[in-house]
């Protein structure tokens, strides 16, 4: 072969050799990449192929599918009672993606998971079409419906859990939306996606105020700062008097910390302090155990960390870097500490599970189409942020407050409940109308079955009206009976 032949096929060679590197390099190294871009309509088309699988509450489907005419993609998602459900559910829709369960568990309700490869093969045998698998929930449908009804037109979130395992069974967040109405791909759906957005909607129906929203836990945050009073040592005896001058005043200030109303909270026993809510009591304390004590406390119970349940919820915070004062009025919830509903949530199910938090998770297992379970969640220890011991005196307070104190509308007949009402300054100089705030739990023979944070953001209450124990006691009331309802159904 002559030489200028002997280039060219070498040069043809190379040639062949960079296709074949650049073929490979697309197939094995960016498939998953190409395969999940977002202008890959494809991806979406083969979504969109086949009824997705459902997501199951109370061994019932909560969504569906319907086909649709005259678009690339068959089906779309339909929503069972879509406002209700939809801070679980999240949305699927043809021209926005996905998010929560619906994105998150995509795999499995598409059918595309790896682990649905045996069912996909048989379809494929026997000519049938690919189907998604199912989406089991822990959710209660009767606390679900409680909750979301009992919030009403308020603007404001519920969170349940199950104490002892951690089961998320309540989860609603209001003011809502239908994602039913933008399931599809047409101008119609594209208008009612759009004026969902927070700069259209300044309610802001779409934000998850259950896991997305922190709000200042006001004097609900007490709980936390008597479990670290209880755990440091620096009280044992939950009737025997504090060192609590009243008027107490802040740390390097002239200001004394204001009680609400005339109520006996000098040197109050702790129960007597939760009972009735004393600011200068709660204050102290957290100025008597310092910034760290009170930090490390708060992050026993989840403070400063996400939470994915599998969706994820923001961080509650209790900050690290605060000046004296601000550690004081931390301490009553009332400065730099924020906490979503779910947090506190958990705060309350850690005391009625005798100091054990569990995580929190909301689904229970992944079904295959043909109804065998690919994956089961066992319940998971994260913390303990108090000892038994310490637990069941800080339930022994919290029950002191529901039978005579500030949470008396939390009474259940022939139930033990604990609770702590708060009620949070919002806005400059407590200049906007304040947050209301409860938690709770319920106990029966085997220990509480459900603990729950209710949280109001806003309503149509007149401001001298706006009080945990009035507004969002209530609502955490419901939503207990509706578990031990279930409960005894069972």
């Amino acid at each position: 072969m002559n030489k200028p032949l002997r280039r060219i096929a070498i040069f043809c060679g190379l040639l062949v050799f960079a296709l074949l590197l650049r073929d490979n390099w697309i197939q094995y190294v960016q498939a998953d990449e190409l395969k999940n871009h977002e202008k890959n309509r494809r991806v979406l088309i083969a979504r969109y192929g086949q009824p997705r699988g459902n997501i199951i509450v109370d061994g019932q489907p909560i969504t569906g599918s319907v086909e649709t005419n005259g678009t690339d993609f068959k089906y779309k998602r339909t929503y069972k009672n879509g406002p209700m459900w939809a801070p679980v559910t999240g949305f699927a829709s043809q021209a926005f993606d996905a998010n929560q369960i619906e994105k998150l568990e995509d795999q499995i309700l598409t059918g595309n998971d790896d682990r649905l490869f045996f069912n996909r093969t048989i379809d494929m045998i026997t000519g049938k079409k690919q189907k998604g698998g199912d989406v089991i929930t822990t959710l209660n449908g009767k606390a679900q419906k409680a909750a979301f009804e009992g919030l009403g037109d308020k603007k404001g979130a519920v969170a349940a859990l199950d104490p002892r395992t951690g089961k998320i069974l309540a989860l609603a967040s209001t003011p809502s939306y239908d994602p039913s109405k933008f399931a599809g791909a047409s101008k119609k759906d594209s208008d009612a996606y759009n004026a969902l957005k927070p700069d259209v909607d300044k309610d802001d129906p779409m934000l998850n105020r259950a896991l997305r929203q922190t709000y200042p836990p006001g004097s609900t945050f007490k709980v936390v700062t008597a479990a670290a009073a209880l755990e440091n040592g620096k009280y044992t005896d939950i009737d025997g008097p504090t060192d609590s001058p009243d008027p107490w005043k802040l740390p390097l200030s002239t200001q004394p910390l204001p009680n609400e109303g005339n109520i006996p909270c000098k040197d109050a026993s702790l129960r007597q302090a939760l009972r009735y809510s004393c600011n200068t009591v709660f204050g102290k304390l957290g100025d008597d155990l310092g910034k760290d004590k009170m930090r490390e406390e708060a992050e026993k119970f989840g403070f400063n960390e996400e939470v994915f349940t599998p969706v994820r919820a923001d961080a509650s915070v209790y900050p690290e870097k605060m000046d004296q004062p601000g550690n004081a009025m931390s301490a009553i919830g009332q400065f730099d500490n924020r906490a979503t509903p779910l947090q506190m949530a958990m705060v309350a199910a850690a005391v009625a599970n005798d100091g054990k938090l569990m995580k929190p998770y909301m689904v229970d297992s992944l079904r295959a189409p043909n109804l065998n379970t690919i994956e089961q969640t066992d319940p998971e220890e994260m913390s303990q942020p108090l000892s038994s011991e310490n637990a069941q005196k800080l339930q022994s307070m919290m029950e002191t407050v529901v039978k005579e104190g500030t949470g008396t509308s939390a009474q259940i007949p022939g139930v033990t409940v604990g609770g702590k009402t708060g009620t949070a300054q919002h806005g400059v100089a407590n200049s906007k109308n304040p947050y209301a705030w409860f938690i709770s739990y319920a106990k029966g023979d085997d220990g509480s079955p459900v603990a729950v944070a209710v949280v109001i953001e806003g309503s149509d209450t007149l401001r001298g009206d706006i009080a945990g124990g009035k507004l969002a006691a209530p609502i955490a009331k419901s939503v207990m009976q509706a578990v031990l309802e279930t409960q005894s159904d069972k």
